[in-house]
Order: C-alpha cells, then sequence, then structure tokens
C-alpha cells in the first residue's frame, strides 16, 4: 500500500490574508497545507454546534459544499456540488430551515427551488464568489444591447453556468436560454445550438471554451471573449456575426491560477501520474490534462481508480485534501504549488454555523437569503429548461 507523498504547496501571503492568518509560505507542504487556516475550532463550538442542530431536529437541513472546510462538513446532512444541494433542498419540503453551507449564489438557488415556508440561511453572508460577482445584471443588460445594435440579439440563446447569481439566471430565462453545470454543459450547449445560432456563455469562459472546443468540435477560432468593462466588450460587429461562442470575460479564481507550468512541473517530478482538471481550468491546462471533469467527476474517478496509482488533481484544496484522505492506497496531490483553498468558501467556518444554529434554535431567523419573486419565476425557468434536457 502507497500513501500520498508531500508536494510543495506553497500559498501566495494574500491567500493567507484572505483566510484570516498569516504564514511563512516556505513552510507550507502537501495537501495538508499546514499553517493556511486558523487551528482547530474550540472543541465547545463542536458540542454547541450538535445540541442547536439536535434541538432544531427535522425542522433544519444542513447542505454542505464539497469545498468547505472539514470541521463545517461534519455538520452537513447532505455534501454535493451546487446544484444536486439546491435539488436535495428541494427534496426536503419538511425542513423549515435550510441552512446552505456555501456561497452566496448557492443559497440564492436553492431559495428559487424550495418551498415559500422554507427560509434559506447562509451563515457568513460575506461568503461571495468572484466568479459570479464578474457578470452583473447591468453589464449582461448592456451585453445584449450591444448583440442587437449588432443584428444578432435574435440568433443568440444564453446559456449560464450555475455558478451565477440569481439576477443572471433570470436573465438567461427571460431570454429563452437555459442554466449548465459542468456535467451538462455539453448537453445544455447542443440544445441552445438547436435554438438558435449562437450562445452567450456567462459567466465562465473557460467552462464555455472548454466544452465547445473539446466536446464540441469548435475551434479557438469559433470563439470570442466579451469583456464588459471594454466598450462594445472589446469586440467589433464583425467579430459579434462570425462567433459561434460569445464567452463572458469571467472565471474560477482558484481554477484560473493553474497553469501549464503546473502540469509539466508534477509529470517532471511524478513519474506516471494521472492530471486531473476541472473544466472551470484554463484551456491549455485542460488540453494538457489527462482527465477533465466536474466535481463529482474528479471524486468518482479516484473512487475508481486502482490502487497504487498516482493523481494530480486541479480543484480546490478542501477537496483534494478529503480525497487523499479517502484513498491512502494512492498517491494524491495538488496540481499547484501556489493555490489553496477558496476564500470565500471559507468563510463559512464553525463559529458562523454555530452562532446560525443557536440562533435559529432559539426563534431568530438570520441571514436569510431570499430571492424577490419576478427573478425567481425567471430564474426557475431557465432552471426547469436545463431539468427538462435530454
Amino acid at each position: 500500500m502507497t500513501t500520498a507523498q508531500p508536494l510543495d504547496v506553497q500559498p501566495t501571503p494574500l491567500a493567507l490574508l484572505l483566510l484570516g492568518r498569516e504564514a511563512d509560505p516556505k513552510s507550507e507542504r502537501g495537501v495538508e497545507c499546514p499553517g493556511d487556516l486558523p487551528s482547530p475550532s474550540d472543541p465547545d463550538l463542536v458540542e454547541r454546534a450538535r445540541a442547536a442542530k439536535e434541538k432544531l431536529g427535522d425542522k433544519v437541513f444542513v447542505l454542505g459544499h464539497h469545498y468547505q472546510r472539514d470541521e463545517v462538513i461534519q455538520f452537513a446532512d447532505v455534501t454535493g456540488d451546487s446544484f444536486k444541494l439546491a435539488r436535495d433542498a428541494a427534496a426536503r419540503p419538511e425542513a423549515e430551515y435550510i441552512v446552505f453551507c456555501g456561497v452566496h449564489f448557492m443559497a440564492e438557488s436553492a431559495d428559487i427551488l424550495t418551498t415559500d415556508d422554507q427560509k434559506v440561511v447562509l451563515p457568513d453572508l460575506a461568503a461571495g464568489c468572484s466568479m459570479a460577482d464578474m457578470a452583473t445584471a447591468e453589464q449582461v443588460a448592456e451585453c445584449w444591447d450591444v448583440l442587437t445594435e449588432a443584428g444578432i440579439a435574435e440568433q443568440v440563446v444564453p446559456v449560464s453556468y450555475m455558478n451565477s447569481s440569481a439576477d443572471i439566471k433570470a436573465f438567461t430565462g427571460k431570454h429563452g436560454g437555459t442554466i449548465c453545470t459542468s456535467s451538462n454543459a455539453k448537453r445544455a450547449l447542443d440544445w441552445a445550438f438547436e435554438q438558435g445560432e449562437k450562445v452567450l456563455f456567462l459567466p465562465d469562459q473557460h467552462l464555455g471554451r472548454n466544452t465547445a472546443v473539446r466536446e464540441m468540435g469548435m475551434t479557438l477560432d469559433d470563439c470570442v471573449l466579451y469583456n464588459p468593462h471594454k466598450p462594445n466588450g472589446g469586440l467589433t460587429v464583425e467579430q459579434l456575426r462570425d462567433a459561434k461562442m460569445i464567452l463572458w470575460r469571467g472565471h474560477c479564481s482558484v481554477h484560473g491560477r493553474f497553469s501549464l507550468d503546473s502540469v509539466e512541473d508534477v509529470r517532471a517530478r511524478i513519474p506516471g501520474v494521472n492530471v486531473l482538471v476541472h473544466p472551470e481550468c484554463k484551456h491549455e491546462v485542460v488540453a494538457a490534462a489527462d482527465y477533465v471533469g466536474s466535481t463529482e467527476y474528479i471524486i468518482k474517478t479516484l473512487e475508481a481508480a486502482p490502487a497504487g496509482s498516482k493523481w494530480a488533481i486541479g480543484t480546490e484544496l478542501n477537496l483534494v485534501r478529503r480525497v487523499a484522505a479517502a484513498h491512502p492506497d494512492k498517491e494524491v496531490v495538488f496540481l499547484d504549488k501556489t493555490v489553496c483553498f477558496c476564500s470565500t468558501m471559507n468563510r463559512i467556518d464553525l463559529p458562523h454555523l454555530v452562532w446560525a444554529l443557536e440562533s435559529l434554535a432559539e426563534g431568530n431567523l438570520v441571514n436569510r437569503i431570499q430571492v424577490d419573486k419576478e427573478t425567481e419565476s425567471f430564474a426557475k425557468l431557465a432552471l426547469e429548461r436545463m431539468l427538462a434536457l435530454p
């Protein structure tokens, strides 16, 4: 039986600062990345969380995203990616409170899919998503005006990644589009191209590009990048008219940091390593990898891998650590040396969770995430189109 070997993982000072703790980057090693997170929570907090959750009983349903830290995940009733968790919440109508240990757009999706009687709580309202924040309702409305002036809006079908705000989902639904996840992006794009000639893909450029080129046979020239910070998106009318995929200039701050150098470096250091990355990574990283897939795909691939196999994984480090711990018979390392945890995901810590649960147990509703009815209606329409995909 082999065990995971240490890999130099050196978080940037900024990443450590965002996580609320400084450390010497030269001291960080392996998927454990010691020193980058605050020390383990006070044991009293663990007991308080258990007591509050027990007091609430069936009235509360706790969702834990895969990227959450272990001290939070231990209290989750279910774990998964954002869409799976939202659907799990909708399947528990008896739960009055849905506590979503994730980020803001995920809690919004849960509110959209659950009943009016259910209340969705986000333990820390500062837990956002940089990718979702890269596309605002005003910017996307302006983009649609640009497409209209170019005479192509009627040919364009918007497809928005699940990792987007409720406002963007509503825009998508209102304009005849659908939502996608990293697992069904190709199915969503196939559907979209049956409805129109072009796709506006929001907000993650990399998932859109990787799906179009790797899975649908398009070329990089079929894709253009719309930059909301430039006039007309930084594109000419001719470029817009020639493009099949109009990609929004957005990305995941964690996955976007992986580089081709990371892949080449790990291959040089670990002969026979399998490189497994998320499709939110850059196109050159995905092209150089051996396996590409969603969070659930990554988990299942490691579960099916033979003992003794070697894996370098390009996704958020909390998940990599958890997968490595679950498979001590395989060598599992983090792909990069300078990326650690998603700082916004890690805002949901045990003190915030305890506060939320104890407040609910005392009858005080805190940090409720509630989408207005009009936005919810159009966003739900887009989500329902996704659910109806073949």
